[in-house]
């Protein structure tokens, strides 16, 4: 980098050669030039002069001091400002060491880096730096750059000092006409923007870009090939004014911890669990009418087993007299199969029973069938 101002920092007794760098880069923003609407010609800006009416070339032209309300112009010479007693136009006087909090970010104006000016520089230069981060302090001073006296702050970044011009106290404007009257908050919707604020998480400067610059780098190129400038997409933001403003909070919070699809998700999840628990519900529900199903089936199964077995002896009874036609081969029949099924005890007796009881049915169902 190219130094714009050598001097020295007056720390006490110490004298520390510098030199000055920009510490900021302006040229990749946006910049328009202005051309003929007609012919796309550019528009030249001139200097002429305003008693003659000639272009002044830039050899001639000069300072000039003009008191604010006042026509009376005063020519000023560069031999006038160099003999003016201003011991800061080489030398950056620090004046006091101050909290970092106690500068106002209003006054913060330009930005520089300072560099040790030669080889018996890099000692002081050091301390000076160490000293600042060490104690983090940041200290305050005045120093003459470019034709003009302003307040500096140095503070210790990245291994260098850097230096803020800052504003005087005079050149910040009141914020009178600006702040609202009272206005009542409640304190769900504080509690609200803390938490939020909280959720945003920490800023991660390589995610920061212009997207300005390069939109309008994506323009440029659409014209260069001839081509229909893309259509702006639909902005999420409709700008109308805040109804519920707690609405609008919780809204910001759930985006922030969702961060974009995240939301989505998260709204999604708002709404589909709830089907998703009846749905999950009557499956529930199904599970337990299975079980209530599967106990009335088995309950069916063992009544149908009987019933079967009777309808079985009940066919051959049916059966029986068909063949000898009488109601006492029928009653051997059921007795000789109910025998054949029972093992010892009372289970051969039961089914005996069983078979017996519903002998009635088959009986009659016999006579029906030999009617």
């Amino acid at each position: 980098m190219r130094s714009i101002w050598n001097g020295s920092i007056s720390f006490g007794l110490v004298t520390i050669p510098v030199k000055t760098y920009s510490a900021t880069d302006r040229t990749s923003s946006v910049s328009f030039v202005r051309i003929h609407e007609k012919d796309g010609a550019q528009i030249q800006y001139r200097k002429i002069c305003e008693l003659d009416g000639k272009e002044v070339p830039n050899e001639e032209v000069g300072k000039g001091y003009q008191a604010p309300g006042d026509e009376t112009i005063v020519p000023i010479t560069d031999d006038d400002l160099s003999q003016l007693p201003m011991p800061t136009a080489k030398t950056l006087s620090i004046l006091s060491f101050a909290d970092p909090g106690e500068i106002d970010p209003l006054q913060l104006d330009k930005a520089y880096y300072l560099g040790p000016n030669g080889a018996s520089a890099t000692k002081p230069y050091t301390l000076l730096r160490e000293a600042l981060e060490h104690h983090q302090r940041v200290a305050v001073g005045k120093v003459a750059m470019r034709g003009r006296e302003s307040l500096a702050m140095l503070r210790a970044h990245d291994g260098a000092i850097v230096m803020h011009t800052l504003l005087w106290p005079d050149q910040i404007r009141p914020a009178a006409g600006v702040v609202p009257d009272d206005v009542e908050l409640r304190e769900n919707e504080l509690k609200l923007a803390e938490t939020l604020m909280d959720s945003l998480g920490e800023l991660d400067p390589e995610e920061l870009h212009d997207d300005y610059r390069e939109a309008v780098e994506e323009l440029v190129a659409a014209k260069l090939e001839g081509e229909e400038p893309a259509a702006p997409s639909a902005s999420g933001a409709s700008g109308a004014r805040v109804l519920d403003l707690t609405a609008a909070l919780e809204k910001s919070l759930r985006a922030a911890r969702g961060s974009g699809e995240g939301d989505a998700q998260e709204e999604s999840a708002s709404v589909t669990p709830i089907r998703g628990r009846k749905t999950a519900k009557k499956s529930e529900a199904a599970p337990g009418t299975g079980k209530r199903s599967g106990t009335a089936t088995k309950k069916a199964a063992k009544k149908t087993a009987p019933a079967a077995a009777k309808k079985t002896s009940a066919k051959q009874t049916a059966a029986a007299p068909k063949a000898a036609g009488g109601r006492t081969k029928a009653t051997a029949t059921a007795k000789k199969s109910a025998s054949s099924r029972g093992t010892t005890g009372g289970t051969s007796k039961k089914s005996a029973s069983q078979s017996t009881a519903k002998k009635a049915p088959a009986k009659k169902t016999g006579r029906q069938s030999s009617a």
